[in-house]
């Protein structure tokens, strides 16, 4: 039963009750006014009648016995009587009544003398009207009795009925708000519950009613807030843990500063650089933290200075220790700003100091300084021998014989200046953007070695080295770039015969393998230790010169990769120190 129709059953209560108490009341009171309207025109109008008929006999007793007009009236009187009969015995009275008036009529006819002679007739009908006037008297007395008895019980009942009423009407009053506040009561409160994000107070379902749908509807709403929060909150922590993975993982280090400088985070990079645990930092303020810690007083020394953007341009970097390392980093302030919509203006809440590993940027700038010293020396020294053997032809007395060999020389020499510029030339167009430009052709592979082996013979034939080529004539043709392959396979070669011993074979062979045709440069030189197999093919990367090696750019090899990789293969080496080297690259055969 919904709440609805409680309610309505209990007003509906209420109102028959109060018809319940009217209609007895109508009714009661209805009854006394018939009581009362039937004693008024039966009883008192028969006492009435008695009276007039009593003043009539006073008046017949005067007159003259012969004067009829009084004894008419008397007995209009009595008929009168006889039609108002509403008491028992009250027949009989009025019909000796009836009978006494006849013999009063009778008298008066045998009077002799105009004067009645005997009184009896009189008399008796003066005690029967007495009679009718006592009956009816008496019965008045006792309807007004019956009627005082019917008002008492009228009033009991009323009084009954009232009370009930009134008790009816108070448990209503308190248990219609009541049936009404107490579900509201627990709405309330879980409600407020539900606002300090305590999902779980749910409301029983004590009923069917309207309050027992809410409770119904608000616990499903609970269930989904709930299901809501959960996800929400697996978001956040995943968030939460994405950011800090994030910061934690960053390779640089990473300090928060609040807007008093109080340290509000210090990812694990930062607190290896200061040799402080991030509980001896986070929470700290850092200028107590400062006082004993000489690196993060050179980090706050800039943001000390009046200008401070220009004062963190002007630091120089920072030289620490790192994980058993030298590394340098280099510092960056950015400042927190917030919007306050209180005062519409912009605050500063905090700063973000930051060290960024520069050792690589470092490492590299040293690179091409070697790289610069390197190239200079290398320009200087076929420059100073080509400059030499010009001079040497000059002597008119030099033999035949020694102007061929000084010619040879000057030739190798130029070569090697243009080698050494063509690979300037190739790094600078690939730093850029220029990319590379194939002339990609079916092509055979025998026609590149002769391109290539053709160029270096007469390197081949100073170093008295002798060039074995394992070509079988089925190789398949490849597609591939003819100049900017023999410039590759030139350069393995040339590379070959450098750090190959005097009298030693070079070994230049192919086999076709998936689609591809591997070429290989074999040499008997001190070979490559494994750790330095990536780092030959990097720009101006230098191997360390432990087996007497003489190192070239260091160019060389990081563009013949480039090549090979556009045109689809592949270039790697094989060696192991002591046992010479194998250089590889593969083309793909033309489908």
């Amino acid at each position: 039963m919904n709440l609805k129709t409680k309610i309505n059953l209990g007003f509906l209560a209420m109102l028959l009750l109060v018809l319940s108490i009217g209609g007895y009341a109508w009714y009661s009171l209805r009854q006394l006014d018939r009581s009362s309207r039937d004693a008024l025109t039966a009883n008192l109008y028969s006492v009435e009648l008695g009276h007039r008929m009593l003043r009539s006999l006073d008046q017949l007793a005067q007159k003259p016995i012969q004067d009829t007009t009084g004894t008419a009236q008397f007995m209009a009187l009595v008929q009168q009587e006889a039609r108002n009969i509403t008491e028992p015995g009250e027949q009989q009275l009025a019909d000796a009544l009836v009978r006494g008036t006849q013999q009063l009529v009778q008298a008066q006819q045998a009077a002799q003398d105009g004067r009645l002679q005997v009184a009896s007739p009189l008399v008796t009908l003066r005690g029967l009207t007495y009679r009718v006037i006592s009956l009816n008297t008496e019965a008045l007395t006792r309807k007004t009795e019956a009627a005082n008895q019917r008002t008492d019980r009228a009033n009991r009942n009323l009084l009954v009925f009232i009370t009930l009423a009134t008790l009816l009407a108070l448990a209503l009053a308190g248990s219609v708000p009541e049936i009404a506040v107490q579900p509201l009561r627990k709405l309330t409160a879980a409600l407020s519950h539900a606002t300090e994000r305590g999902f779980t107070a749910t409301i029983p379902q004590e009923s069917r009613d309207e309050f027992g749908q809410v409770a119904r509807a608000f616990n499903q709403m609970l269930a989904q807030l709930r299901e809501y929060r959960t996800s929400t909150t697996a978001e956040l922590i995943t968030e939460r843990n994405r950011a800090a993975s994030i910061v934690d993982t960053l390779d640089e280090g990473l300090l928060l500063l609040d807007e008093n400088r109080r340290i509000l985070l210090a990812n694990p990079v930062m607190c290896e650089l200061l040799a402080l645990p991030a509980t001896r930092l986070v929470g700290q303020s850092a200028t107590q933290v400062r006082l004993e810690n000489d690196l993060l007083h050179t980090l706050l020394l800039p943001l000390d200075a009046p200008n401070q953007a220009a004062a963190v341009a002007a630091a120089p970097l920072l030289h620490i220790a790192y994980r058993g390392e030298e590394a340098f980093y280099q510092l960056a302030v950015q400042d927190l700003i917030s919007y306050n919509e209180a005062t519409d203006k912009t605050e500063l809440v905090g700063q973000m100091l930051t060290l960024r590993n520069v050792s690589d940027f470092k490492k590299l700038d040293q690179v091409k300084s070697d790289f610069l010293a390197t190239v200079s020396h290398e320009l200087k020294t076929p420059l100073s021998s080509i400059n030499l053997n010009a001079r040497l032809l000059q002597d008119e007395r030099l033999p035949i014989d020694e102007r061929q060999r000084v010619t040879t020389h000057i030739r190798q020499e130029t070569q090697r200046l243009q080698r050494m510029v063509a690979e300037l030339l190739a790094v600078s167009r690939l730093d850029a953007g220029a990319g590379i430009q194939l002339d990609l052709q079916p092509t055979g592979l025998a026609e590149i070695v002769a391109y290539a082996t053709d160029t270096v013979r007469p390197q081949l034939a100073d170093k008295q080295l002798r060039l074995d080529l394992q070509l079988p004539p089925t190789l398949p043709p490849v597609r591939a770039d003819v100049e900017k392959t023999t410039w590759v396979l030139i350069n393995l070669l040339a590379n070959a015969i450098r750090y190959s011993p005097s009298g030693e074979v070079l070994t230049v062979m192919a086999t076709a393998t998936n689609g591809f045709v591997q070429v290989q440069v074999v040499d008997h030189g001190p070979g490559i230790a494994t750790e330095h197999h990536e780092r030959i093919f990097q720009r101006f990367a230098q191997i360390p010169d432990k087996a007497g090696y003489r190192g070239g750019s260091g160019l060389g090899l990081s563009i013949a990769r480039e090549f090979i990789t556009t045109q689809g293969g592949r270039l790697w080496v094989e060696s192991e120190l002591g046992s010479g080297s194998t250089f590889c690259f593969t083309l793909p055969v033309v489908k």
